[in-house]
């Protein structure tokens, strides 16, 4: 079993935070333990040090994303922290724009997009919302992206979907897909994935009319935290929503933020 000595640890934490902005603390030694080392073993390499060469060198072939992919946890499903779209629900019901753009921008497998997508797709047949609406989702690690774009999903994390929207927006796997749901292809096309590291300058992606930050700044210390929502809110409108985790405590940048509830937000006017 390979170990992973701590100025090896704090080396390959140093990585993390300096590229990505990632903050691992010294109890996270174990968990980068475990999910590097059978990688490490894999590829054939003897030891941390040598894999924290290889994904730092200017030659890396892309063994850096892999080493992101694995780090980075991923835990989702659909509709998670169903306040949010409640209150987005309402929001747009009172409003009734003909136009809408949504930004995830720490979508992850897609379970949040995908939701979304859900709710303004009903919002648009009972006629509360325009037919111009889209949905972006934004994401660091290649591997969780490629399978938002597939949108085949486990049937348990679909738990929180009402019937009635499974019945309109997804398909049941059969046989060998058994107990694996897909988004369909309707819903699919109102949606496009990209990547994007939240902790790098964001190109003009906006402006958007919501923005989810969600269960993603608990990654990032005070400092980056603070650069990623302010970065983040120059991409959403005046009087746009903003939400993050609920578990995430209070969003930086509160001047041009007025709360609506726990983690919902209102941005500012001028």
């Amino acid at each position: 079993m390979l170990t992973l000595r701590d100025d090896t640890y704090r080396r390959i934490a140093a990585l993390m935070y300096h590229t990505i902005g990632i903050a691992f603390s010294d109890s996270k030694i174990s968990l980068v333990s475990s999910r590097l080392g059978p990688r490490i073993q894999r590829l054939g390499l003897e030891d941390f040090d040598e894999y924290l060469a290889l994904i730092d060198s200017p030659q890396d072939h892309g063994e850096f994303q892999v080493a992101v992919d694995l780090l980075t946890t991923n835990e989702t499903y659909f509709f998670r922290e169903p306040a949010h779209f409640d209150l987005l629900e309402r929001e747009i019901t009172a409003a009734k724009p003909r136009s809408l753009a949504v930004w995830s921008a720490a979508s992850s497998f897609g379970d949040e997009a995908y939701s979304i997508a859900m709710l303004l797709a009903d919002l648009q047949r009972r006629g509360s919302l325009g037919d111009a609406w889209s949905i972006l989702g934004t994401d660091i690690s290649d591997r969780v992206l490629r399978s938002a774009i597939e949108a085949i999903y486990p049937q348990d994390r679909l738990r929180n979907v009402a019937p009635e929207k499974l019945k309109r927006y997804c398909l049941r796997g059969e046989g060998a897909a058994e107990g694996l749901t897909q988004i369909n292809g309707q819903l699919r096309e109102r949606v496009r994935f990209g990547r994007l590291n939240l902790c790098e300058p964001i190109e003009d992606l906006g402006p958007f009319d919501v923005i989810f930050l969600r269960n993603v700044l608990i990654y990032f210390d005070t400092a980056t935290k603070h650069a990623v929502v302010e970065r983040v809110l120059t991409q959403l409108r005046p009087g746009g929503l903003f939400f993050i985790g609920t578990a995430e405590g209070r969003a930086a940048g509160e001047k041009i933020l007025q709360p609506l509830g726990p983690g919902a937000f209102r941005k500012r006017g001028p």
